[in-house]
């Protein structure tokens, strides 16, 4: 059974995604192990702190020396406001200044936060001190670390996947042009030659009316041929747009199909407005992109079906549906069915509907896309092209 590669690619995606929140929960985790324990030895620092301050002012002990209360308040690691026995509060370690802060709007609003945050001021053992404490600045710093680190690995997946995907889409473009222009190429050779022996025959039987007949359609398959190399051969260069009967052009690659189809299926004729439709086009390129897009819905029938055209205008655009009756596409394939490999045939290559959309939207500016499916009931391909002096660049 035959693998489906972007179905391989999303479960690719899957693990990749759950291995970065695996790793993302492993980082926010230890973050908070971390900043657990912080906040416990800050506590404990802060209960030492108000022993010792407590120690320093207490008459019984010794002089109420101010100047060992205020070089241990210096010392003390994490902003606090001090509350003394009688009522005065100071504020500590809130800037870089070492000197005490004595706004007291300034300390109502810090001691009203921390109240609020659901925390309780530190009480001294043998006096009614009490110490209000605030997290250090690293505390903060720990807590938005998984913040910081999602952000720069975010960042750097994201260029990494930026600049992985342009130097692929650039590599896949000189591959496409390179198998198309060599493909051309050796298609050159053997159809010159057949165009000769074809030359030569009509010259030996030039009496005979049923070689003639045979030599006519064989010169109508090799005029066929010359046409799919001109189509590889502008493949990765720019082509010559005109502006081109589109009416035209679409009534003729009906015709075509038509004849080499199966008879069970049913080729509505086009459906159009009395007006004709123009736009800029390459002829040769745009009949490839609606053979296409006419062969994926004769495969989707099995040869058994009902296949419309419809050209219209909308929006300022030139559009073309081409709708089957066939198998349909799940919604989650709309756009999967554009990328190179896709294809639901066990030998198909997957190619027909990625050189579409590279025709229609890097060579005429143009859209392609599914307009509506629904699987069992068919399809419908929409392509959008601006009419002549519209054209975007």
């Amino acid at each position: 059974m035959k693998q489906d590669i972007y179905q391989q690619r999303s479960y690719w995606k899957a693990i990749l995604a759950i291995f970065g929140g695996i790793i993302l929960i492993i980082t926010v985790l230890y973050s908070n192990y971390l900043a657990k324990n912080l906040i416990n030895n800050e506590q404990k620092n802060a209960k030492l702190y108000t022993s010792a301050l407590e120690f320093s002012l207490n008459d019984k002990n010794m002089d109420n020396d101010v100047s060992l209360s205020m070089q241990i308040t210096s010392e003390f690691p994490l902003p606090c406001i001090i509350e003394y026995e009688g009522g005065s509060r100071e504020a500590w370690n809130f800037d870089d200044s070492g000197q005490p802060i004595t706004d007291e709007n300034f300390i109502k609003d810090k001691i009203a936060a921390f109240l609020k945050s659901g925390q309780t001021p530190i009480s001294g053992e043998l006096t009614n001190l009490k110490v209000y404490y605030f997290n250090s600045k690293l505390l903060q710093y720990i807590k938005f670390y998984p913040l910081v680190q999602i952000l720069l690995i975010g960042s750097y997946m994201g260029l990494g996947y930026f600049l992985f995907n342009s130097s692929r889409k650039a590599e896949q473009n000189r591959v496409w042009a390179g198998m198309a222009k060599e493909t051309a190429h050796q298609l050159g050779t053997p159809i010159s030659a057949i165009m000769g022996w074809i030359d030569h025959m009509r010259s030996m039987t030039e009496d005979n009316g049923d070689y003639g007949e045979v030599l006519y359609e064989l010169e109508k398959d090799v005029d066929r041929l010359n046409l799919v190399a001109d189509r590889f051969s502008k493949i990765g260069s720019s082509p010559e747009l005109k502006s081109v009967d589109l009416n035209m052009q679409l009534e003729d690659v009906l015709k075509y199909m038509e004849r080499r189809a199966s008879r069970k299926v049913t080729f509505d004729p086009l459906q159009t407005t009395e007006k004709t439709h123009f736009a800029m086009i390459n002829e040769h390129l745009f009949q490839w992109v609606v053979e296409n897009l006419i062969r994926n819905a004769l495969d989707a029938m099995d040869g058994k079906g009902q296949l419309k055209v419809a050209i219209y205008d909308a929006e300022g655009f030139v559009c073309i549906d081409v709708t089957d009756s066939g198998k349909g596409i799940p919604p989650g394939k709309f756009k999967t069915v554009f990328q190179p490999g896709y294809s639901t045939k066990q030998r198909g290559w997957g190619l027909g509907l990625s050189l579409a959309k590279r025709i229609i939207e890097n060579y005429h500016n143009g859209k392609i896309f599914v307009k509506a499916s629904k699987p069992g009931e068919g399809t419908t391909f929409t392509i959008k092209l601006r009419p002549p002096g519209k054209i975007s660049k």
